[in-house]
């Protein structure tokens, strides 16, 4: 393979849960007084930091979040992960054939390490990914678009970042990617191809991801 190290972006590419999450945040937001439609959230918030939803909130409204914003609706997406939330579907294989193959890969996302072992273990994606594997917004100063997390991944890993390939399925990730000096692959089951301008590669189809890796 021609990369040392797979950096998988969590919500949207290993676990299906960009629906859930940008469905909730746009009900409290709304119900907080921000009026937010699905499509917003996943326009203005998708793939985001939670730094970002409170930084955004506060330019355009002059309001801050309110201080537990974090913890309610933290507590309203895991309840709903525990009913609803699917790993993406092939992905399993994806990661199946890495670790046959003994290829380095890790995760690295925008949401909490909590957020993220919480999605694994419902999900069962937890069987790949022990804690040094894993690595979030949390571990850095800035989140996407900065290359920071990605940059830190890499570091950790002990892998050059331009060795390095990131699955993303959001612009910012896209973008943060490109900034780290890393190729990226946007998956477009969820979002339409123009939005990640940038990428090296597109796929639709998780089946389709390995033979981009080679």
């Amino acid at each position: 393979m021609r990369y040392d190290l797979v950096v998988f972006d969590n919500d949207g590419v290993l676990v299906d849960s960009e629906p859930i999450s940008n469905r909730l945040l746009a009900a409290y937001l709304t119900e907080l007084g921000h009026p937010t439609s699905y499509e917003d959230s996943i326009r203005d918030y998708m793939g985001s930091a939670m730094h970002r939803i409170h930084d955004l909130v506060l330019e355009r409204t002059g309001e801050r979040l309110p201080a537990d914003f974090d913890d309610v609706f933290h507590a309203r997406v895991f309840d709903a992960f525990e009913r609803e939330l699917r790993p993406v579907g092939g992905v399993a294989d994806v990661l199946e054939k890495l670790a046959a193959d003994g290829v380095p890969y890790c995760v690295a996302s925008s949401g909490s390490h909590e957020r993220i072992r919480v999605g694994h273990r419902t999900t069962g994606l937890d069987r790949w990914f022990e804690d040094a594997r894993i690595f979030s917004a949390q571990d850095v100063g800035r989140g996407k678009p900065a290359p920071d997390l990605f940059l830190y991944a890499a570091e950790r890993m002990g892998v050059a970042p331009e060795r390095c390939v990131v699955v993303e399925d959001s612009p910012l990730g896209v973008r943060a990617a490109v900034a780290a000096g890393m190729d990226v692959y946007g998956f477009t089951a969820m979002t339409p191809a123009a939005k990640l301008a940038g990428a090296t590669g597109l796929f639709a189809d998780m089946g389709e991801l390995a033979d981009l890796l080679r």
